[in-house]
């Protein structure tokens, strides 16, 4: 695995957040004690962004009141963030989809992050990583 370099990640995090209005979870379960599901909650409990949790297997159903989508491609505007909460070896083909997409950013919860993946995609769009969306929720 690649080592990061000067990337920006944890540092702009805040600004990244405070600044987008739409976000995509990718990777959002609907167990409470699951990461993508608690840490969804608590940035949907500030009332500042309009989420879209993402996940094929719970496509339609409404959950926390959001409906829940199958992919990035059926979220009906703009997406600011795409929110990862995916094993790191499945990141690739979402950035992927999040550039083709114009999103602006794609952040890579703990846990999700993949070096490789930002090191050849850090031109392309803008990553964080190594900062939780739940922890800097808490400041906004």
């Amino acid at each position: 695995m690649a080592e990061h370099n000067n990337t920006p990640h944890k540092d702009d995090a805040f600004g990244t957040l405070k600044d987008a209005k739409v976000i995509a979870v990718v990777g959002f379960s609907d167990n409470p004690e699951r990461p993508s599901y608690y840490v969804t909650e608590r940035v949907l409990k500030k009332g500042l962004h309009k989420i879209y949790p993402i996940n094929p297997k719970l496509a339609g159903q409404e959950i926390m009141g959001l409906k829940v989508y199958g992919s990035l491609e059926e979220i009906p505007e703009p997406i600011d963030i795409v929110n990862v909460f995916r094993n790191p070896a499945h990141v690739e083909p979402i950035v992927q989809e999040a550039i083709k997409l114009g999103a602006k950013t794609v952040w890579l919860q703990p846990g999700a992050e993949n070096y490789e993946v930002i090191e050849k995609y850090k031109d392309k769009i803008h990553f964080v990583y190594e900062a939780c969306i739940g922890v800097e929720a808490g400041y906004l």
